[in-house]
């Protein structure tokens, strides 16, 4: 008998660690009020969240329900394309003309599928391609 509540108290520790142990997920909101560093920006680190949730997770460039041929789950994926990511030259590289808007590019994220990128994710994307796009 003794076994046996000892057990259902192991299962019943481990569910609950499952279910309200692990609170570090990244939303919109909490994605939207990060500072991004000022240099050394970090791929992984700074903008893999951003693209994840306001690209890759979208329905668009995931890798499954791909809307274009623009893969944003990774690093290498973002730069596979050499039109879109210009290493060390963030006014010519197609991504930030997208996320901005700009020279005819459609916004992106589109209109009501995601909140669009903020003057920050914008700085921090433009920073860490004028670093030389590091896949770091």
């Amino acid at each position: 008998m003794k076994k046996i509540l000892i057990i259902y108290a192991c299962l019943f520790f481990t569910a609950f660690l499952i279910l309200f142990g692990c609170k570090d997920t990244v939303t919109g909101n909490s994605i939207d009020s990060r500072v991004m560093p000022q240099s050394n920006i970090s791929f992984a680190a700074d903008l893999q969240p951003v693209i994840e949730i306001k690209c890759a997770t979208s329905g668009c460039h995931d890798g499954t329900s791909v809307e274009t041929s623009l893969v944003l789950t990774s690093c290498s994926n973002a730069k596979s394309d050499p039109g879109i990511i210009f290493p060390g030259n963030s006014g010519t590289s197609r991504i930030v003309w997208a996320v901005e808007g700009l020279n005819g590019a459609n916004p992106m994220p589109p209109v009501g599928v995601n909140k669009p990128f903020t003057a920050e994710q914008i700085r921090g994307l433009k920073k860490w391609i004028d670093e030389g796009a590091k896949c770091n």
